[in-house]
């Protein structure tokens, strides 16, 4: 198995620890979708995601996951048709 080095697992882990925030803060404000300041939050994580990931791929290579869209105010991901319904 091919040795990577320490900071893949740096980079990796604060990935993972923004897309937890991101998480947190979808469950959040599906039930507080007039929450104007974690919406600001939110799409914050979710710039600093876009970074980050840019960042790791161009020197680790891809990833796939969430948090790939912004949020307008009110919270819209609570109404539909939501993208598996489309």
């Amino acid at each position: 198995m091919k040795q990577l080095p320490e900071e893949y697992y740096t980079k990796l882990e604060e990935l993972q620890a923004v897309d937890f925030v991101i998480v947190e803060l979808t469950l959040y404000l599906d039930t507080h979708p007039d929450d104007h300041e974690a919406i600001q939050q939110y799409n914050n994580f979710v710039k600093q995601r876009k970074h980050l990931k840019k960042e790791f791929e161009k020197q680790f290579g891809a990833l796939t996951n969430f948090g790939y869209s912004y949020s307008h105010y009110p919270w819209e991901w609570k109404e539909a048709p939501w993208p598996w319904q489309v």
